[in-house]
């Protein structure tokens, strides 16, 4: 039995639409904290269970009969440790066979801000003597076409990331890579650094825009502290543009970089290139 957390989130859902590639739905459960959110995965044949991070109690019923539990990390940032070492916690008393968690690419080494949370739920992961699979992943191709429509509203797609080099990949390649860990005969105790295949500049990202829409988007380098009150302006929380503006700064220094090409060799394809999300979003957008 596979149990996936945060089944109702959009890597979750993406993780489970994988898995069913292979695997029988009645060996899927879906563990989600609202299970009337949920209905659809229900009537699609899915066992829905409620496992709330902040009810470490719905957690033994959720992971009841489990083999394996994908952890999500939580969107709760700054509440992830407690929240994350439940789940642990109850991954450990159900003697599950392997616990895999989406974890931050080069969490151990990582610049960013984000990647605190994510280092202290390894720890807590490898001090829990379970097999486990640390997935690594790298920034999503969607969290940078979500700035899209500002960009050509303004003709400038602003960001703290400088010249540094991000190979992102899409979600789905992301869950791909979950869904291959979850159904492999491999042992566990593996750490995998998910990341596409090929690397671009914001500055090329905004060429790409540019290319695709017919309309001069140009790259505007802020220093963190100003892309973060521009966040801010636009309508963002203060405290999520913080972390946004962190990143870049983390992405100037190399923090979402890599060319291992582990994710790739994980999922048996290239990953998705960045101009098929840039053409993604630009559809979704003319509706």
């Amino acid at each position: 039995m596979i149990v996936i957390t945060g089944a109702t989130g959009q890597l979750g859902r993406l993780v489970i639409d994988n898995l069913l590639k292979s695997v029988p739905v009645a060996q899927i459960v879906a563990a989600v904290r609202n299970p009337d959110k949920a209905a659809d995965l229900a009537a699609s044949g899915l066992q829905v269970r409620k496992a709330d991070y902040d009810e470490p109690s719905t957690l033994d019923s959720a992971f009841h009969g489990a083999t394996k539990v994908l952890l999500i990390s939580s969107n709760d940032l700054g509440k992830r440790i407690t929240q994350h070492q439940a789940v642990v916690d109850a991954a450990k008393r159900a003697k599950v066979q392997l616990i895999a968690y989406t974890s931050l690419l080069h969490a151990d080494s990582s610049p960013l801000a984000l990647a605190d949370e994510h280092r202290q739920t390894e720890v807590s992961i490898l001090a829990s003597g379970l097999p486990y699979a640390l997935l690594r992943n790298g920034w999503y191709t969607e969290n940078y076409a979500l700035a899209i429509p500002a960009a050509l509203a303004h003709n400038a797609l602003i960001g703290s990331s400088g010249e540094g080099r991000i190979s992102s990949a899409s979600r789905d390649d992301y869950a791909a890579a979950a869904a291959a860990v979850l159904t492999s005969n491999l042992q566990g105790n593996h750490i995998y650094e998910l990341a596409g295949d090929a690397s671009y500049t914001l500055a090329e990202f905004a060429a790409e825009i540019s290319k695709q829409s017919k309309k001069l988007v140009s790259y505007v380098n802020m220093p963190e502290l100003d892309y973060k009150a521009a966040l801010v302006a636009a309508g963002m929380p203060e405290h999520m543009a913080g972390v946004l503006a962190d990143s870049g700064i983390g992405a100037s220094a190399g923090g979402l970089f890599d060319d291992s090409k582990q994710l790739s060799k994980l999922i048996g394809r290239p990953t998705t290139p960045m101009k098929e999300t840039v053409a993604w979003a630009l559809a979704k957008q003319a509706g």
